[in-house]
């Protein structure tokens, strides 16, 4: 199997805009689906086709929302038969804009906070005529490796027998990830905003995938104990392409030396059992809750 190039600095317009897409349907998950611990209820999910919110409870329907990265389209959908469509591209404030007048027709009630969350300065949806590139070749390459590491991070999630959440897409940091708990619940940091006090009460290690950012120009695995377990940043880990890094806290793997080894999914698999070996041994977990 092919796994395609995606340097940062070529689609980084397409990125921003479609990652603002993203957090305007990933609200409406944050809106309508039941809350669950550690945000359970936010992520969104990879399809045959794209990323999804899944079904929602509206009344007595459900609804969900897809992001279709083949066809480059939104598509909204209630368990009544109705559907509404919107082509993808065009400046975030016009797709807000739409994206509100498409729920008044499915009759869906959802209060979309507007302002993008886990981002540096912010623009607020109604407003945003800044990101406004959809270039459909750079977004479905996107979705063509999304799909790829999707795949593999199931499988590596499949030998937990613990608590596991699924393999999820979040709109906020905008990567995919899966975390494996001990049931241990940990107190998060004093000061913490409202997503860390939610999302770090509770000992876990995380595994995931991200497209890069201005800090990290470039595809990037990862993967971290938390807490951050004493001495982790000296555990040996594969492959060779695979290092600790302090300014991030993390392990990570640059995509582009992944996807030119022999047997990609052989490297990231091996990042993903060494990492998780590693963290797990000095967090003192159970070996049993891996096969």
């Amino acid at each position: 199997m092919t796994w395609p190039a995606l340097p940062y600095t070529e689609w980084r317009k397409t990125k921003d805009t479609l990652h603002m897409y993203a957090q305007v349907v990933g609200k409406l998950r944050l809106a309508l689906s039941p809350f669950e611990p550690q945000w359970g209820h936010v992520p969104l999910y990879v399809t045959s086709r794209g990323l999804t919110t899944s079904p929602m409870p509206v009344g007595e329907r459900t609804f969900d929302a897809e992001l279709d990265l083949e066809d480059h389209e939104l598509v909204l959908r209630t368990s009544d038969g109705r559907i509404e469509r919107r082509p993808l591209g065009g400046a975030v404030a016009d797709f807000h804009a739409d994206v509100l007048r498409m729920l008044r027709r499915l009759d869906v009630d959802a209060r979309v906070t507007p302002l993008p969350s886990e981002v540096e300065n912010p623009i607020p949806f109604p407003e945003d005529r800044t990101h406004d590139t959809y270039v459909p070749e750079q977004a479905n390459r996107f979705f063509q490796v999304v799909s790829r590491v999707d795949s593999v991070l199931k499988k590596h999630r499949a030998h937990f027998r613990g608590r596991v959440t699924p393999v999820q897409f979040y709109w906020g940091t905008f990567d995919l990830a899966v975390t494996r708990y001990s049931g241990r619940a940990v107190d998060p940091p004093k000061n913490s905003g409202i997503i860390r006090r939610v999302s770090g009460d509770a000992e876990g290690i995380c595994a995931g995938w991200w497209p890069g950012d201005e800090r990290r120009p470039e595809p990037t695995f990862f993967a971290y104990g938390y807490p951050k377990p004493p001495g982790i940043e000296r555990a040996v880990v594969a492959p060779v392409s695979a290092a600790w890094s302090d300014a991030a806290g993390e392990f990570l793997m640059p995509y582009e030396l992944v996807r030119t080894e022999a047997d990609p999914q052989l490297a990231i698999q091996q990042f993903l059992d060494s990492t998780y070996s590693a963290a797990s041994e000095i967090m003192g977990w159970d070996g049993g809750l891996s096969r």
